[in-house]
């Protein structure tokens, strides 16, 4: 429930009274509680959490192309209930029914989706940059490059929830391929999708019917009316951009634009609304689209209103400009929605008081060299300039819920329009961010196989691509050891195969050269080393919490990242906790990457053949002017594991440490290790040879698995594998070379 509340964000959660009674509340309000600071709670009476209530508010708005959502919720206790305190507390906090049979209604679980944890989600930085919750180096940051609000809440959820459909995700991406390849498609369907207006928003409003009619629920029907004229008039531009598509997605799409449903609903607001009423920025722009959207001889009495306001608003045009004639000031009218029409004065010279000016101007305000003012008749003149506007607004509100009573057994099109336009617009931004990089179009197989990736945030971040690496892993081979300095790179290499595994899942293209992957249905983290004082618990105890979690939760499925486990206690204590921890998950087919700093964990390779252990390289290099040794960073990724030893004393070195401290270090260290006792590590030819026959037989099931290969090309690369087989088993062991066939 938290993970899908945090991928929700929501502004508000409705909890019933009894479960929040101070001193006696249930574990689930101190849960949100806790996760949700920064959200408002509002507790409603027990009685309204009503099952039975609830299909009945699901029976009498949903659309009848929804209707079977029915079947799936009628048993769902808690999920009925939770709809008929949620419509009834709408209700009465917004002052408004929504339309009989007006609502799409679905049932969405977590069953199609793959899981990130919200704490997973925090340490991979995919909406929150962890140092600056204001900039955008995130992964949010890196695709969105969207034009509508819809299309941005669309890739908000895809990224927390990625899909683990291949079919629908190759669809996805065959969209995206089509776009790439396509420019006058893409910066068509840019140029159309961007002039969309927040559809969803729209349509919300739209299917309310407010209890009570005031100015204020006149108004925004009026508008949400010709915002809707706006959306519908750019179907025909959409479709007309979509028509010569050949992927099966974006074909999908032209067709539901065919519905003719679109063009009743047009023709049935045109009738009644002017052809060129439309949305415009600017309030008073919009405030005359507003007055003038009924066509005239619908009728008379708003047409005599409306001459009325408009000589009004000349009036008013007229008088400023006799006082600017009377005290030859260069008077303009100007208009907000706060203050109505005031008269605005720019003048070069900056030192006029305002007490120079003539003395029936009134409530003076001043920004720089520009005035802003008022007179008491220009104050009568926009009271009855609102009167006017109240009858206009009243009279064309009458007007425009007769038009949309009508509307509303179309309405089922527009939920399909915009999904439809949130899904492309979500597409093209993953386009979009493809054209800044060399990204990829990812293989779905069994295998995660990246060849030269690098993490997209740094990218960003660094304006440059990052140094790239090669990552392999297979079921047969599915935990890397990872061990390398403080600063080589760990922490971020594992980042960045869950921010690829991410991106490949939502149907995005990839920063690599070529790039395969596993469908991860759970993606597990555990990376940060922070206490947590809210919740009282301590460095050491967070990593526990974390951990449980994850071999709870963890299934063949997953993918599991963890960096530094362990080291919020003493060292024994962690080497054996991520000792036991290693184990359990090895009995796992998990994908696991295991950074580390205990070079013992290396030793799992010898007990376990599908164990690899890599480590980030380093380089020595002199520093002449210090006449010291510093360490060059490559932040590439090799086999084996680390040759550095006491790196943790030469960071320390590179930082502002006193050197008297520094060689203090340095000696007790050696005796403290010159006193253990040192397992060399040795492994007998017979684990290598098993590990190597091992290894080959993984390769082999791959290639009969996943294989395209032409014939001739298949042979060369059998024929490579045998060759890397023999140069691996141990010399003792090999057979004599026989010729190839």
């Amino acid at each position: 429930v938290i993970t899908k509340l945090k991928i929700l964000s929501p502004l508000e959660i409705i909890m019933s009274n009894t479960a929040c009674v101070v001193g006696n509340s249930t574990k689930l309000f101190t849960l949100i509680t806790e996760n949700f600071k920064n959200v408002n709670f509002t507790t409603i009476q027990r009685k309204y959490f009503n099952e039975t209530k609830g299909l009945e508010y699901i029976e009498q708005l949903c659309l009848a192309e929804f209707s079977p959502v029915l079947m799936e919720v009628q048993s769902k206790y808690y999920c009925l209930a939770a709809v008929a305190a949620l419509l009834k507390y709408v209700e009465f906090i917004q002052n408004s029914v929504y339309a009989p049979k007006s609502l799409k209604i679905c049932f969405q679980g977590s069953e199609q989706t793959a899981m990130i944890d919200s704490s997973s989600a925090q340490n991979l930085e995919l909406l929150i940059n962890n140092q600056d919750c204001r900039n955008n180096h995130t992964l949010f940051g890196v695709l969105n490059y969207t034009k509508t609000p819809g299309g941005s809440r669309r890739l908000r959820s895809n990224i927390l929830e990625p899909l683990i459909d291949i079919e629908t995700i190759n669809m996805r991406l065959d969209c995206v391929q089509e776009l790439l390849q396509d420019e006058e498609l893409f910066f068509g369907l840019q140029s159309v999708i961007s002039r969309f207006l927040d559809t969803e928003q729209l349509l919300s409003v739209l299917v309310q019917i407010p209890k009570q009619d005031t100015v204020n629920a006149a108004e925004s029907k009026i508008t949400n009316l010709i915002y809707l004229k706006h959306t519908l008039e750019l179907v025909d531009p959409l479709k007309i951009t979509l028509k010569n598509c050949n992927t099966p997605l974006l074909r999908a799409y032209y067709g539901s634009l065919e519905d003719n449903r679109f063009e009743i609903i047009l023709e049935k607001i045109k009738t009644v609304i002017n052809d060129d009423a439309r949305y415009m920025k600017g309030c008073l722009n919009m405030r005359t689209q507003k007055c003038y959207a009924v066509r005239s001889n619908i009728n008379e009495f708003l047409d005599i209103a409306r001459r009325t306001y408009t000589e009004i608003v000349d009036d008013i045009a007229g008088m400023i400009s006799q006082l600017g004639e009377k005290y030859n000031l260069p008077l303009r009218t100007s208009f907000s929605s706060a203050r109505g029409f005031f008269i605005q004065m720019t003048t070069d010279c900056t030192a006029l008081p305002s007490d120079q000016l003539p003395s029936e101007f009134i409530k003076i305000s001043k920004v720089k060299n520009s005035y802003s003012f008022t007179s008491a008749d220009l104050i009568k003149m926009n009271e009855r300039c609102q009167e006017s506007l109240r009858e206009i607004y009243h009279m064309t509100y009458m007007i425009v819920c007769r038009l949309l009573s009508e509307v509303y057994e179309h309405v089922h099109c527009l939920y399909k329009l915009s999904d439809t336009v949130s899904m492309l617009d979500m597409l093209l931004s993953f386009a979009h961010a493809c054209t800044l990089s060399d990204y990829v179009r990812p293989e779905f197989t069994d295998t995660l196989a990246i060849k030269q990736g690098w993490h997209p945030i740094l990218e960003k971040i660094a304006m440059e691509k990052p140094v790239a690496n090669n990552t392999y892993i297979t079921e047969g081979s599915n935990f890397l050891i990872i061990t390398g300095p403080n600063m080589s790179g760990k922490s971020t290499y594992l980042k960045q195969i869950a921010l690829c595994q991410i991106m490949a899942q939502i149907g995005s293209y990839v920063p690599a050269e070529y790039a395969s992957f596993r469908i991860a249905k759970q993606i597990f983290t555990r990376i940060s080393n922070d206490d947590d004082i809210e919740t009282n618990s301590s460095t050491f105890m967070k990593e526990m919490k974390e951990i449980a979690y994850i071999l709870h939760n963890a299934n063949d499925k997953s993918l599991i990242l963890i960096d530094e486990l362990g080291r919020g206690t003493n060292t024994e204590d962690g080497i054996g906790i991520c000792y036991a921890v290693c184990e359990y998950l090895l009995s796992l087919k998990a994908f696991t990457l295991f950074a580390t700093h205990f070079l013992e964990l290396c030793q799992l390779d010898v007990l376990y053949l599908n164990v690899e252990n890599m480590h980030f390289e380093v380089q020595h290099v002199k520093n002449t002017s210090r006449n010291k040794e510093a360490i060059l960073y490559t932040y590439k990724l090799s086999k084996g594991l680390t040759e550095e030893k006491n790196y943790g004393l030469k960071a320390a070195e590179a930082s502002s440490l006193p050197s008297s401290i520094i060689l203090d270090a340095r000696e007790i260290t050696t005796q403290i290790t010159g006193k253990i006792l040192q397992t060399q590590r040795s492994t007998p030819p017979e684990m290598e040879g098993q590990r190597a026959v091992y290894h080959l037989a993984t390769r082999l099931v791959q290639t009969a698995r996943n294989s395209q290969l032409d014939p001739d090309s298949l042979r060369t690369y059998l024929i490579n594998l045998k060759k890397k087989y023999e140069g691996d088993f141990p010399r003792a062991e090999q057979v004599p070379e026989k010729t190839e066939e």
